[in-house]
């Protein structure tokens, strides 16, 4: 062997845009001819669309992630990603410690819904006890606490013929000299409402930080890191990934990150 170690990253990063085309079915079509490495990302292809099949036809579509005890919360949570985010939007909220924060589910929904963060606190909570996975290769268990999903979408009454949840951030992740990116990311509806699926606005019994997402992060626990978002302002209800940046899902999977992202 060459002595060469691939972290989750870099193994997301070989293979997953063809894996994100085929689970997508019709979102993008992935150019074979053009790879240079077309055999590898094959078999990576094979393996991503594999997982998800997994998960949804033999795990099925309510397993819960494992769950911890509070004995095994060994550290705060790490940051990861940005962690500041400087959108004049944000600065705004920050400065004024979030009273004007609106979560907004909007698209295909019978009725657009909009929530202060006071009004999420007041809804009916879970909290739980779980391991972030970051593709960078580590982990950490922390205690979130937040509203499920899933009652949010049913409020708006989500059409049948929406398949995805684009869930779009305050986060400008990347600066360019056109103009910043701003992060976002997607799920099917099954991870939408599945009952771990929160939008959290508490970390280890405490507000959640900034560094950590405030005033809202979606958790995903069957997911890597990236597809948790932080900063998170509006649930977009679609049909199709294609309006939204390259039509891979995100901003990870537009460079060639795993859509779906499972664990």
């Amino acid at each position: 062997m060459s002595g060469i170690q691939l972290s989750r990253r870099g193994l997301l990063g070989l293979g997953a845009t063809a894996a994100s085309s085929l689970i997508l079915a019709g979102c993008d079509q992935f150019d074979f001819a053009a790879s240079r490495d077309g055999q590898a990302r094959k078999i990576l292809e094979q393996a991503n669309v594999l997982t998800y099949q997994v998960q949804r036809r033999l795990v099925g579509a309510q397993t819960l992630a494992r769950e911890y005890s509070a004995s095994e919360i060994r550290q705060g949570q790490r940051p990861n990603g940005s962690t500041d985010p400087t959108t004049p939007e944000y600065l705004a909220l920050k400065a004024s410690n979030f009273a004007d924060y609106r979560l907004t589910v909007k698209g295909m929904v019978e009725q657009e819904v909009s929530f202060s963060l006071d009004e999420l606190r007041n809804m009916p909570t879970r909290s739980q006890i779980t391991r972030h996975d970051c593709v960078e290769g580590w982990s950490c268990i922390a205690k979130w606490t937040g509203t499920p999903l899933g009652p949010i979408l049913d409020m708006a009454k989500v059409k049948p013929q929406a398949r995805f949840a684009v869930y779009h951030c305050y986060d400008n992740i990347q600066k360019t000299l056109s103009g910043d990116i701003i992060y976002y990311t997607s799920s099917d509806l099954i991870d939408a409402y599945h009952p771990q699926s929160i939008l959290s606005y508490g970390l280890n019994d405490a507000v959640l930080p900034v560094q950590n997402g405030a005033p809202v992060r979606l958790r995903i626990e069957r997911a890597l890191g990236y597809k948790q978002p932080k900063y998170l302002h509006t649930i977009e209800l679609v049909d199709s990934l294609a309006p939204f940046g390259k039509g891979k899902g995100g901003y990870w999977e537009d460079t060639g990150y795993d859509w779906y992202g499972g664990i």
